[in-house]
């Protein structure tokens, strides 16, 4: 029997996702704490203890951004069901940064992932990236493939078989042997959740799909005959921990020990997400990793009253998650927008349409409880008077939309929410513990909104006896000294039960990243209500100039600034290159260097389609470099590139370097080159010095969208700007 991608197995997608990230940001604070430290410090986790630690509670983190980047795959190679190990394993090297995103950088033969990475580089095909015959083992065998396995449940719905076919593929990136087994099962539950609520038949489920000889297999049944002998989870936990301990295992994090903790957890909580999440956590080892996992199969089995009862699971989350790769645009994301992705994945592999809320809205609120990331401004007064929720938009409509209510607002006492779209200000502002715990894993962000890009935003007032409201659109950004400037639309009235389209197209410097965009809400006169937020979107193509911004002064030997001068300009590009330091020699904007191999920086999102782009380059020991568009990660775009071999070529990178066409040109140093690359449709054309000299019509798998990239390989280049049009 087919199962039915309805309005059921979106709701149980998103509980599934939501489940992943809380039960992450849950066991965060004290991952790989002992069982009785934990206690001794913290006693029993029955909620999250991130302040009792002064921690940050969401974070960038391996589990989720490895979880939702390697899933990209699918939809780089066509949402196929035949995808292999080796385009898996070449999603890794488009979108994990060396040393800065995704993984746990410990080193060639300690790290699992870090070791197949630099597998991967040398040219190593997954799977022989993981393998036990070239890793060993103790490598092969930790816990990694288990945490990023949850995406490949999520589109096979009701299909194990596929989901630990998907996974086993999946983990062989990186693991083998008993760690693939262990993501297999993980998978095959999930999947099972989407129609099966009894978790003895999960587990089942998963059991029949690895070999009966494996440790994990046999894990599974000790823990299924201690379970039924004992029902104190304290019992079957010290049993695991003698039989199936840490120290029964070589390297630093073996999946046995913590695959036995998951189902563990799942048995003695009897499926039920606060009990469970008490016992995988109190429990220790990897808590981040087992949480993440449970809460996952968890929420997709319980779907939304998963999140249900006493305690407020999704309130302090507030749907926000980061996944920092390559494709910087992607960072800032949340539960909502990753679940429709999952959607669309899903719908793909069986031929159906997009599923795309409110016309493909960014911000839609479509799900119930979905906040994506906005909050009420605290700072503002009376601001303790206004409440966000979502709400149904009309009675008996799966549709829904975020409430905002205000009480005694006016044309001074105003509300404001608002959202983030590129670095939160309270991240770059910490301090400490907190920012030391934050920046474990680097936080690469490019915004997902530029200068020439509509906002679209569709606002409905509530239908009752109060006075007339005005709202106005706003963004902020950063400016001198990185210090918030805030620039306002025109303000539109909204009269009861009336409903508003307010598009603003604001003019920002080039050169300042906009980090939020929100809306203000005042009143003639004091009056209390309610509006509502149907969606939100961003539009159009950027156009801009990148460039150092006017009151960010460069570099000066000798000078010491009063103030800190502006860092977030270039933060708001992914650095993917060895050297981009602000200590230029001549104050150029971009002077950017690689030692070996390509470099590149990046900034822009996926929904950049139809553009062209500029630069006055000059070459410094450089073999080549040049410009990028439609730039999906490091190893997907198309280039304009100078070469020393005394060629201008128009590239396109695509699981390899393929030349589109080339021209004879003389290459020098130290000269100042104009470089420009237009992509139009399936048309790629490429400008030197202000005249046409190569166009070409890719027909061939042509990459439809991307940001834009400044490359070099072998060497250094140099830039003032970059325009964009």
């Amino acid at each position: 029997m087919t199962f039915q991608l309805d309005r059921k197995y979106e709701e149980k997608v998103y509980a599934g996702v939501l489940g992943k990230i809380i039960g992450v940001y849950l066991g965060r604070p004290f991952e790989q704490w002992s069982h009785e430290l934990i206690l001794e410090t913290l006693g029993p986790i029955e909620y999250y203890v991130n302040n009792k630690l002064d921690k940050p509670l969401i974070v960038t983190d391996d589990d989720i951004t490895g979880t939702f980047t390697f899933l990209r795959a699918l939809t780089d190679y066509g949402c196929s069901d035949e995808i292999s190990a080796q385009q898996i394993g070449q999603t890794w090297l488009n979108n994990i940064v060396e040393g800065e995103t995704i993984l746990w950088w410990g080193g060639y033969g300690l790290s699992t992932e870090h070791t197949a990475y630099k597998n991967l580089k040398k040219g190593v095909f997954a799977p022989k990236s993981g393998s036990k015959s070239l890793n060993g083992q103790a490598i092969s065998e930790q816990i990694g493939a288990q945490i990023f396995i949850d995406g490949w449940a999520m589109v096979s719905p009701g299909d194990p078989e596929k989901a630990a076919d998907l996974a086993k593929r999946a983990a062989s990136v990186s693991h083998d042997g008993e760690a693939v087994y262990g993501a297999q099962i993980i998978a095959a539950m999930e999947a099972e959740a989407f129609v099966e609520n009894d978790v003895t038949k999960l587990i089942e489920t998963g059991k029949k799909l690895i070999p009966s000889t494996s440790t994990i297999f046999k894990a599974i049944e000790d823990i299924q005959n201690w379970h039924s002998q004992n029902k104190d989870w304290l019992s079957t936990r010290g049993l695991i921990s003698e039989k199936y301990g840490y120290d029964k295992f070589p390297g630093a994090c073996h999946i046995v020990p913590n695959h036995s903790l998951i189902i563990m957890a799942l048995l003695h909580g009897d499926g039920n997400f606060q009990e469970s999440m008490k016992i995988i956590n109190t429990s220790g080892w990897d808590t981040d990793c087992n949480a993440g996992n449970l809460g996952c199969l968890l929420g997709i089995k319980n779907g939304l009253d998963n999140f249900e009862g006493s305690s407020d699971w999704r309130g302090p989350v507030n749907d926000i998650m980061y996944c920092p790769t390559a494709n910087g645009g992607e960072t800032i994301t949340d539960a909502t927008r990753e679940t429709f992705k999952i959607i669309n994945i899903a719908r793909s592999m069986r031929g159906l349409t997009r599923q795309l809320p409110k016309q493909g809205a960014r911000y839609h609120f479509d799900m119930p409880g979905s906040t994506q990331g906005w909050m009420v401004r605290k700072t503002t007064n009376l601001s303790e008077n206004t409440a966000i929720s979502n709400v149904a938009m009309r009675a008996g409509d799966h549709s829904r939309c975020l409430s905002v209510e205000f009480e005694k607002i006016n044309q001074t006492a105003v509300s404001e929410i608002y959202v983030n779209t590129f670095m939160p200000e309270n991240i770059k502002n910490l301090t400490g513990k907190q920012r030391e715990v934050f920046f474990s894993y680097n936080f690469l962000c490019s915004p997902i909104f530029y200068p020439g890009q509509e906002i679209t935003a569709k606002i409905r007032a509530d239908i009752g006896n109060y006075n007339e409201v005005f709202v106005k659109l706003f963004v902020r950004y950063y400016g001198e000294n990185d210090k918030s400037v805030t620039v306002y639309s025109d303000a539109k009235k909204l009269k009861a039960g009336e409903a508003i389209l307010n598009k603003w197209a604001p003019l920002i410097h080039d050169g300042n990243p906009v980090y939020e965009i929100g809306l203000r809400i005042e009143a003639s006169k004091t009056t209390t209500g309610k509006i509502y937020l149907d969606s939100l979107d961003i539009s159009g193509e950027a156009q801009t100039c990148f460039k150092r911004p006017l009151h960010t002064p460069p570099f000066e030997r000798g000078k010491e600034f009063e103030l800190p001068r502006a860092e977030m300009w270039r933060n708001s590009w992914v650095k993917a290159t060895n050297h981009w330091t602000d200590r230029q020699i001549k104050g150029e904007a971009f002077r950017i260097g690689h030692d070996d191999g390509r470099g590149i920086i990046i900034t822009g999102t996926s929904d950049w389609k139809d553009y062209s782009i500029s630069s006055k380059i000059t070459f410094e020991l450089a073999s080549s470099g040049g410009l990028a568009a439609r730039v999906q990660g490091l190893e997907r775009f198309y280039a304009a590139e100078l070469s020393n071999e005394n060629k201008f070529r128009l590239l396109k990178l695509l699981d390899g370097k393929k030349i589109l066409a080339e021209y004879d040109i003389m290459f020098e140093l130290f000269r100042e080159y104009e470089i420009g690359l237009s992509v139009r449709g399936n048309l790629i054309t490429c400008y030197l010095d202000g005249e046409e000299k190569l166009s070409v019509i890719d027909d061939s798998n042509t990459l439809k969208s991307g940001g834009i990239g400044l490359f070099v390989e072998n060497g250094t280049l140099s830039t003032n700007q970059i325009i964009k049009i």
